[in-house]
């Protein structure tokens, strides 16, 4: 990156500036003294007495940032790339510790201070010191060039933070990668975790995701969740499903997005919990499952497993359920809804009354044609776990199958 030959313009409409600002030079050790005495004392950040090297540095640097000044008040072309690029790294290494800019942007500014006062009164101690109105103009030179010394750090500190960004994103990305692969082993979790930064659960439980129209923008999931929106089917990992709050705090940064979470796994099953939750999500995009705002997979367990084998479930169907082609098609599914809460209320009437908000005669018509239809079976405990399955489903696909069927 070019950086300029100087920082700021110092040619002030003030004679005689750089014999004058030469004068000053001799002043410029002890006013950097009793600008670090200052910083140390307003700051407690810089005051390191067990580490002298610190001092030592903070004291050159000062000295450096005030001698500079008066550089290019004597010559206004000096160059400053030097120490351009020195406050450049002071921001990269702000910001590879952590830290804002805040308390450096302070320091300077109670430096600023210092050097302006001092610099004032050795002028006026001078024969041939400044004016009151060019001391003025001076003054305000210091806070413009600070301002530069200034842009430098916030430069480098922007950069090294997009680079550290940039980082750990490329890290998690990976991480989750290696979370939702084949097999992974512990210690290589462990060692990917470390280096993108992401603190080791106990449990997690991944999301499979698609977009519910082109306007979606992207998710704000909790800062801890490892997104993958760059896969072919874009997924999420979330650590500690279980805490407090934690869905519903999910669930928030996930509007717009059709979502279904697996079920809470270790760490090395992953791809467990995101194969279950892709299926829920499957299920739900062709309306086998109703949408919500989080599609909980587990909670949908016996309409993914009577839907994974499909073909199958469907021919036992066609066997099991041969008899309800024999009522008419605009009572079959009112039959089918009463045959599956009869078997889930061990044929209680009032019980399946209750439940399907129809009266009690009418459920008892409807189970003693149940009973003409299927005949003992209905009564065969060997065969009701079969029957309940498939009436399951096919009530399920018949929804859509048959529009007609409910009328």
């Amino acid at each position: 990156m070019d950086v300029p030959g100087r920082l700021i313009d110092l040619r002030l409409p003030v004679d005689g500036v750089p014999a004058k600002a030469a004068a000053l030079r001799k002043y410029v050790p002890g006013i950097a003294r009793d600008a670090v005495r200052e910083i140390e004392r307003e700051l407690p950040e810089y005051a390191r007495p067990h580490d002298p090297r610190y001092a030592d540095v903070l004291g050159q640097t000062v000295e450096w940032v005030i001698g500079h000044f008066i550089d290019l008040m004597i010559d206004p072309d000096a160059p400053s790339d030097e120490i351009l690029d020195f406050h450049r790294q002071i921001g990269v290494g702000e910001a590879k510790e952590g830290r804002s800019l805040e308390t450096w942007q302070a320091a300077m500014r109670i430096g600023a201070g210092i050097a302006v006062q001092r610099l004032t009164a050795e002028s006026e101690r001078q024969s041939q010191g400044f004016t009151p109105a060019a001391t003025g103009l001076v003054a305000q030179a210091v806070f413009v060039y600070l301002d530069q010394i200034a842009g430098a750090v916030a430069e480098g500190h922007a950069e090294a933070s997009a680079r550290a960004a940039g980082q750990v994103e490329g890290g998690r990305r990976r991480l989750l990668e290696l979370l939702i692969g084949a097999d992974p082993q512990l210690r290589s979790i462990k060692e990917q975790a470390a280096d993108a930064g992401w603190p080791l659960p106990q449990t997690v439980a991944a999301v499979a995701l698609v977009e519910r129209g082109p306007a979606t923008g992207r998710p704000v999931p909790p800062p801890d969740v490892l997104v993958g929106l760059h896969l072919d089917e874009p997924c999420l990992v979330l650590p500690d499903p279980e805490g407090p709050g934690r869905r519903r705090l999910l669930t928030a940064g996930l509007r717009g997005w059709v979502a279904a979470i697996g079920p809470t796994v270790e760490l090395t099953e992953v791809a467990k919990s995101l194969s279950w939750a892709r299926q829920a999500l499957d299920l739900t995009r062709r309306g086998v499952i109703a949408a919500s705002d989080l599609v909980v997979a587990e909670e949908h367990m016996p309409v993914m497993v009577l839907m994974r084998d499909r073909e199958l479930v469907e021919r036992v169907a066609a066997r099991r359920l041969a008899p309800l082609q024999e009522a008419r098609p605009v009572h079959r599914r009112r039959l089918a809804e009463t045959l599956l809460a009869a078997l889930e209320c061990g044929f209680n009437a009032t019980e399946v009354a209750a439940r399907l908000q129809v009266h009690p005669q009418t459920i008892r018509y409807r189970m003693r044609q149940l009973e003409g239809l299927f005949g003992t079976d209905l009564a065969d405990p060997a065969h009701r776990l079969e029957l309940h399955m498939v009436v399951y489903a096919w009530l399920l696909a018949d929804a859509r199958a048959e529009p007609g069927a409910g009328g």
